[in-house]
């Protein structure tokens, strides 16, 4: 297994466990703007047709510059999708859910079906850039349940 692959495993706990605190806390409480729930959706939207297509460098551009430092190469990183994230790489169907905003980051939900028929609940954590384009810097996927999606 490739190195990076291998400490990707681990962060899903660390990003579950910040996202639990975040929602908890009320940290992003807020309702972003309507143009950025507009770009945000986009952004994720547009990594899902890369996905789609096999695009890996259109994928691999979206992700913020922490998740591609990660990588040697787009290619790479598809790997790693293709291999650990299979539901996402391919969904059967997408549904997104209301974003959510401190300014500065957001959390974009989607609920997703695989091609077997099960349901996911994918959560994109996009950083805000400083030239304000919104870039994906994670994504935790847990299986959906009706308790998770409302």
């Amino acid at each position: 297994m490739h190195p990076i692959v291998s400490r990707l495993r681990h962060q899903p706990v660390t990003w579950a466990l910040a996202l639990a605190g975040a929602l908890i806390g009320g940290v992003l409480a807020a309702d972003l703007p309507k143009e950025d729930v507009t770009r945000v959706r986009e952004v994720v939207q547009q990594q899902l047709r890369a996905f789609a297509t096999d695009d890996a460098g259109k994928a691999f551009a979206l992700a913020d510059p922490a998740i591609r430092s990660k990588f040697d190469s787009a290619e790479h990183f598809m790997a790693m999708v293709r291999a650990h994230y299979p539901m996402v790489h391919r969904p059967a169907s997408v549904m997104f859910l209301k974003p959510e905003s401190d300014g500065t980051m957001a959390f974009q939900r989607v609920r997703m079906t695989d091609s077997a028929g099960s349901a996911w609940l994918v959560t994109y954590l996009l950083q805000r850039q400083q030239d304000k384009a919104w870039r994906i810097s994670a994504c935790l996927v847990v299986p959906d349940t009706p308790r998770l999606s409302t």
